[in-house]
């Protein structure tokens, strides 16, 4: 009988924060977007305020790309990051594009509450305080809410492209994990907890929460 091989520590985070996990890949917003059923109004929303969120998420992915640069001792971190902050600008570029589609002036969007919150814990993980095995994890985290969310429905993060670089990244955040300390473990759980209750917050926002 063979050995199974050791889960990583981000798979146990998840398997024992799952309900949270499925709560911010599987929300009920997401699911209408799959599904065809999603509110027009809801839609336009999350088109707005998501674009605004990740025009602040590049200050975010650079400030990464800088800690890859200068705190990993691998230089593949450095690539791979590169390439996620290289892809933001077509990101940008297709919100872009479905805002003029569906008759959203960004100029006028203003961010809701959700995302004010969101904007300001990703600000403070540019801390230099912050360790860089606890800022991979929330960087991992952010992007693969959104693979999974949309694996299925949306070519733009479900691509298996998205899919391999989510992967690459993960594979960064146990790489440095495994090596941390028991406090910055500690701060690493508790920072995939906060990205997971900001996304459902997120989309609680889109489907019109607060």
């Amino acid at each position: 009988m063979e050995k199974s091989e050791k889960k990583g520590v981000i798979d146990t985070w998840i398997d024992k924060h799952r309900s949270l996990y499925a709560a911010a890949t599987r929300h009920d917003f997401v699911v209408s977007i799959r599904d065809g059923s999603v509110d027009l109004s809801s839609f336009k929303t999350w088109l707005g305020q998501d674009y605004l969120f990740v025009r602040g998420f590049v200050p975010f992915v650079a400030n990464v790309l800088i800690r890859a640069g200068k705190e990993s001792g691998e230089t593949s971190d450095m690539e791979v990051v590169l390439g996620g902050l290289a892809s933001l600008n077509d990101e940008i570029e297709w919100f872009k594009s479905e805002g003029s589609k569906w008759g959203v002036d960004f100029s006028t969007v203003v961010a809701q509450k959700a995302n004010q919150e969101y904007s300001r814990f990703l600000e403070a993980l540019m801390s230099s305080e912050v360790e860089y095995s606890v800022v991979m994890t929330a960087f991992w985290a952010i992007e693969a809410v959104y693979q999974e969310s949309f694996a299925h429905s949306c070519n733009r993060w479900g691509n298996d492209g998205f899919r391999q670089y989510c992967l690459s990244v993960k594979n960064i955040a146990e790489r440095c994990l495994e090596n941390a300390s028991r406090e910055a473990l500690v701060e690493a759980e508790d920072v995939l907890v906060r990205v997971l209750e900001h996304e459902v917050a997120f989309w609680e926002m889109s489907r019109g929460g607060q």
